[in-house]
């Protein structure tokens, strides 16, 4: 079977100016242009491109998507499945969310009771969540099953007051810490004050505070290149400047 840009766009609930850009930048090329100069599209081509909405799908970037499928190692089935099992993830997570809605339309209704800590549940769960899978394994290896799992629950147990604070707090860390930046000195009181206040965060979640975890948890936000691009995202560097930071905390 082969498809005209425009039957593959219809069939794929794509546009053709989408399926045109992917000629472009290489990451789906027609099976060969005909007579008239049409592209045309294979079942090769038609499977590649279900391949890419997939990846999109899970928020994967086109750079991104492009150099996994055109690997020679890659593995179209193997792919699949891995596709299977983060839509499932992602379909528990929404379930999670669409309880915690439901519950919540119940209780404006009169119908049930829910406590505040109920209604940020599924927020919580998600976080949770979305950890385990980016950086579950590190941190567990680091740091043991006990103390993630403390931690873990030591968030699900939150107030929605407690929730409202750290979610300020992270945000705060961050402001603070680009301030800090801009002057290139680690030491300064600014610099000291986002260490101090990124302390006040992990207190949220850690059982016990130990200035040694504090000081390897930095060291892992430049060893680990997920947790430097937490930091890094809107300046590089700054997941260095952090961890220098925190040492200089951790020895006052």
């Amino acid at each position: 079977m082969e498809y005209t840009v425009q039957e593959l766009g219809k069939l794929a609930g794509v546009s053709t100016r989408t399926l045109r850009y992917y000629d472009e930048i290489g990451i789906l090329k027609p099976a060969r242009i005909n007579s008239s100069g049409y592209r045309v599209y294979g079942q090769g081509e038609v499977d590649r491109l279900q391949q890419i909405l997939f990846y999109r799908e899970l928020g994967v970037s086109l750079d991104r998507i492009k150099k996994i499928i055109t690997s020679p190692s890659f593995d179209g089935t193997q792919a699949l499945r891995e596709h299977r099992e983060k839509l499932l993830e992602k379909r528990k997570q929404l379930d999670v969310l669409i309880a915690n809605v439901d519950r919540t339309i119940q209780l404006s209704e009169g119908r049930i009771h829910m406590s505040d800590q109920e209604k940020f549940e599924g927020f919580k769960k998600k976080m949770i969540e979305n950890n385990e899978k980016e950086y579950g394994e590190e941190i567990r290896k680091k740091y043991g099953n006990g103390t993630v799992d403390q931690s873990n629950a030591k968030l699900m147990n939150m107030t929605e007051e407690q929730y409202e604070e750290v979610t300020k707090l992270e945000k705060l860390v961050k402001e603070t810490l680009a301030e800090a930046f801009a002057t290139g000195d680690p030491a300064n009181d600014i610099a000291q004050k986002a260490a101090d206040l990124h302390r006040q965060w992990l207190s949220y979640y850690w059982k016990d505070y130990s200035k040694e975890a504090h000081v390897g948890l930095a060291q892992m936000y430049v060893a680990d290149e997920r947790f430097t691009a937490y930091y890094d995202e809107e300046q590089p560097g700054m997941a260095e400047f952090l961890k220098n930071a925190i040492q200089i905390y951790t020895k006052q």
